[in-house]
């Protein structure tokens, strides 16, 4: 196995990297949210790199289990049922004696936070490697330091340097999610009963979480998307979750022509099918805009609040649209000002980028 890194950013005692030999069955604690679990997909290409035998699963939220079932470096997706059988103090415990039973030799864990420690030490795995946030460095028998340098740099990145730094091969922070060949006869269906037609697909994502800073406004979305269908005959989706509704609804009863509202009607899986047949995708910073980059759909990508550097999509076909305002990126949940780092993206700025991508 290659050990060398050009100039690695994190580095750890040469005892404290994983061993070579002896890791046969590993566990990776994924992230909690959709944008984030796309920005893993790298470090997990390097773990699988760096242990080629070993049997690869997952712990992960239901919400974000269908992205890593996509990966082909995953062999088994473990969901994390909170809310459900492993709510609270007990259902941790639960959880943990679920994962003793799998008898893993070692868990990498890309969340932060203590909980995924603690869990993986009450699962007696012998080998918890991971970064020392969330104060959890003395649950880790492989601890990574998480330098103030790590933080200012692409969420790729910050997962790939970890598993570097822990011995792991380098890869590209490439992102690519390959849509399930399955899934084409469900985007089909779901075409067929909700966007009938030929004309081109075009989805949106107007909401956001993480607060109202990060959502560009629904009448300028809706503007884009008449423009669209005025110019180029199209038919625009409107993706995201149930809690996004109230995003989209705005930006459907601004529309003069009729949208077809998705949001809270699919779940991921369905989301994700549809979406690989976009032939553009405009959206806020969002885990929707995660997901189109890695699928290869043309994605222009909408910035206020939230610093592209950190989380700007990957994908080789995205554009970026964020106005220089001195006070972006603040990263808050809502504006305490006058909201210039939206109020200055226009209509135009928009349609203009989505016109070139198109033609």
């Amino acid at each position: 196995m290659n050990r060398e890194t050009n100039q690695p950013l994190l580095k750890v005692r040469r005892d404290k990297k994983l061993p070579e030999t002896g890791i046969r069955k590993l566990l990776i604690r994924g992230t909690n949210w959709i944008g984030d679990a796309v920005m893993t997909l790298p470090a997990v290409a390097s773990i699988r790199k760096t242990f080629p035998q070993a049997r690869i699963s997952i712990l992960a939220k239901s919400w974000v289990a269908d992205v890593y079932r996509l990966c082909p470096d995953i062999d088994e997706v473990m969901v994390f049922k909170s809310p459900g059988r492993h709510d609270g103090v007990m259902g941790k415990v639960r959880l943990a004696q679920e994962l003793r039973k799998r008898r893993f030799d070692a868990a990498i864990l890309l969340q932060n936070a203590i909980e995924a420690a603690i869990i993986a030490r009450l699962a007696r795995i012998p080998i918890v490697a991971g970064y020392n946030s969330d104060m959890r460095g003395w649950l880790l028998t492989h601890s990574v330091q998480r330098t103030g340098a790590i933080r200012e740099i692409h969420q790729t990145r910050y997962y790939l340097e970890m598993v570097k730094a822990l011995g792991c091969e380098d890869v590209a922070p490439d992102v690519r999610l390959e849509p399930n060949p399955k899934d084409n006869a469900l985007a089909e269906t779901l075409l067929k009963k909700d966007a009938p037609g030929d004309g081109l697909l075009i989805g949106m994502a107007p909401g956001a979480t993480y607060g109202a800073a990060k959502k560009w406004f629904p009448d300028r979305f809706a503007a884009v998307a008449d423009r669209l269908v005025d110019d180029f005959s199209a038919r625009v989706l409107l993706f995201g979750s149930a809690a996004d509704q109230e995003s989209t609804g705005r930006v459907q009863e601004r529309a003069s022509h009729p949208l077809i509202n998705l949001a809270g009607k699919t779940n991921l899986k369905e989301a994700i099918a549809l979406m690989a047949r976009c032939h553009l995708f405009i959206s806020n910073d969002s885990g929707l805009m995660h997901v189109a980059a890695a699928l290869g759909v043309p994605t222009i990508a909408i910035f206020g609040s939230t610093n592209p550097v950190t989380t700007g999509p990957v994908g080789h076909q995205s554009v970026i649209i964020r106005k220089d305002v001195p006070c972006s990126p603040c990263l808050k949940t809502s504006c305490p000002t006058d909201f210039r780092c939206m109020e200055e993206i226009g209509i135009d700025d928009i349609y203009q980028a989505a016109q070139g991508m198109i033609r």
